[in-house]
């Protein structure tokens, strides 16, 4: 059995420490516990710099008296937070042979190391440095991770902003500054628009914390931290984006909404800014939007052939409400959207009415609702009903009256599309009925209610086949003799590996709906009479044929489009449910 060499032994081996010392050290240790190196370094007879020496001696680890900074293959600390290097004293710094280089001061902590391997997808060999070494070569590398974040500015070229007369800093004069403070913060920011542009984020959020500034995107429904600046830019860093918006950059303690356009590779790119106090000074998050993205069909945004079938001929009625239904961000417009362009011809006279107006589409007449003149989705609906409309969009139901007039244009021979913030298909009747509609208006206008929720689509450049253990399959409501009829056994989960271009190593590309379709029939339309609870209507409706959200995410994870893991993220309820009645 090998016998490692004691770290005190390798030091008077290596003429840095006498062996008295070494035994006034241990007898220390007996006493008050402790690394022998830590104690004969508190006791000032051997350095920092001898021990790592010779800890590098008795593990065969390789030791540099420290990292050059501006060296630090930047790609390595991109999945890496600032505060986790810190904490954990590592810097992965290098490739060579296969292996990632990090710099560590405690090459035995073996399960950051095993993190560290899991973050850059490659094995990693531990180069020991001198801790203030290390530090400072952390600190420098995060800092050049965060001023690389500047790279590829020429891109950016900012469209006039008619509302920025009115802020008291001109905004030529920022742009043309000189100054050291001023002219990094202002790539800085420009900055985060390309890289938001380029990674297809949907949101930027600027967060101040007590030591630092945390910026996150949000790809595909989830955040990613990017940055970490230090906490002094961060007044600087408001101050830029609320010119941009013109914001009012005195007022920091109330919230704030303003717009920013800018033009990139050929793209108009409107930006939404919101303002708000926090604790540690004001929030930004910034919501992008693509103006000239090409706008979805019914046939590109998930929808299943029977679904799709189905919801083709809901779209073509006389009159009625279709309503839309899940949470915020679960893709609601993106699918009313799809459906006023699948019907929307010069015989047709279709208006909306929206909070914002997030894609302008040709030849139909599209309201902003502005709360601070009234004009509300409920005075836009009354006034829309006198512009003699086959067809009104109504950006959400928030209150009875806004429910009852889109009733009343149902009732005189209007069709009308609707969003409402509930959790199922079933959850919008009871929902209306809550705001205090009567349910016999509800059970006979309402035509349709559709949830749903996006996935991210697995990256079909890396995804891995597996076949799944059998708890996944019943958690996700599979059986498994439906998948060896189906997809032989076999169903695709993201790479671990997170070295591909594609999907920038995240596993994933793009989002797609998963969907619950509830026609209103007569058995539903007696339990809607009836006051049931949603409950008992979503009982109702899978018994004639309804797929609930988890079953229709089933049939996507089984054409290797998702994972079981992405479809259980957004559908807890219905496993929630399913397991209940079990």
């Amino acid at each position: 059995m090998y016998n490692r060499q004691l770290i005190g032994e390798i030091l008077v081996q290596m003429g840095k420490l006498q062996p008295a010392a070494l035994e006034r050290a241990l007898r220390v240790q007996a006493e008050k516990g402790g690394r022998v190196g830590e104690v004969l370094i508190d006791m000032e007879v051997v350095t920092e710099h001898d021990v790592m020496s010779a800890l590098s001696r008795q593990l065969d680890y390789p030791f540099q008296d420290k990292v050059e900074a501006d060296l630090v293959d930047l790609s390595l600390i991109e999945p890496m937070q600032l505060g986790y290097a810190r904490e954990n004293r590592v810097l992965p710094f290098a490739r060579r042979e296969g292996y990632v280089l990090v710099g560590t001061d405690d090459p035995l902590n073996v399960e950051v190391l095993d993190e560290i391997r899991f973050l850059v997808g490659a094995e990693v060999l531990p180069v020991i440095v001198p801790g203030m070494a290390l530090m400072s070569a952390i600190n420098i590398a995060f800092d050049r991770k965060s001023r690389n974040l500047g790279a590829g500015l020429d891109e950016l070229d900012e469209a006039e902003n008619p509302h920025a007369e009115e802020t008291a800093i001109d905004i030529n004069d920022l742009l043309d500054a000189s100054d050291d403070d001023e002219a990094p913060v202002i790539r800085f920011v420009n900055s985060l628009f390309v890289q938001a542009v380029r990674e297809r984020a949907s949101d930027i959020h600027i967060e101040p914390g007590e030591k630092e500034i945390v910026v996150r995107f949000r790809v595909d429904g989830v955040l990613k931290e990017v940055a970490s600046p230090p906490k002094r830019f961060h007044s600087s860093v408001s101050t830029r984006v609320k010119i941009m918006a013109g914001l009012n950059i005195a007022e920091k303690r109330l919230p704030q909404d303003g717009r920013i356009r800018i033009k990139m590779a050929g793209k108009d790119i409107d930006i939404r800014v919101a303002t708000a106090p926090a604790v540690h000074g004001e929030r930004i998050t910034m919501r992008l939007l693509d103006k000239s993205a090409v706008l979805l069909n019914l046939r590109d945004i998930g929808l299943a052939e029977d679904h799709m079938n189905h919801l083709l001929k809901l779209i073509y009625r006389p009159h009625g409400i279709i309503l839309v239904t899940g949470p915020t961000g679960s893709g609601k417009t993106t699918t009313l959207y799809s459906c006023l362009s699948e019907i929307n011809s010069p015989d047709k006279n279709i208006l909306t009415i929206e909070d914002p107006v997030e894609y302008q589409l040709d030849g139909i007449s599209q309201m902003q609702v502005q709360p601070k003149i009234k004009l509300t989705f409920a005075a836009g609906l009354r006034s829309y009903l006198r512009h003699d409309p086959d067809v009104i969009m109504v950006g959400e139901i928030r209150d009875v009256e806004t429910a009852e007039m889109a009733i009343q244009a149902s009732l005189t021979g209007h069709l009308v599309f609707s969003t409402l913030h509930t959790n199922d298909a079933a959850g919008a009747f009871t929902r209306l009925t809550d705001m205090g509609v009567e349910p016999f208006l509800v059970s006979s206008t309402i035509i349709a209610s559709v949830a749903q929720r996006l996935v991210r689509k697995l990256c079909p450049a890396c995804k891995v086949p597996y076949r799944p253990f059998a708890d996944e399959l019943i958690e996700i409501g599979i059986t498994p003799q439906e998948l060896e009829q189906k997809c032989n056994g076999t169903i695709f989960k993201p790479s671990v590996e997170g070295e591909c271009e594609a999907c920038l190593g995240l596993g994933y590309r793009g989002r797609m709906g998963i969907y619950e379709v509830l026609t209103v029939e007569d058995d539903v339309r007696k339990l809607v009479m009836n006051r049931s609870d949603a409950g008992s209507i979503k009982r109702a409706a899978q018994a004639l044929g309804m797929r609930s959200l988890r079953d229709d995410g089933g049939i996507k994870i089984i054409k290797g489009q998702t994972s079981i893991e992405e479809v259980l993220r957004v559908t807890q309820e219905d496993a929630a449910a399913a397991s209940a009645a079990k």
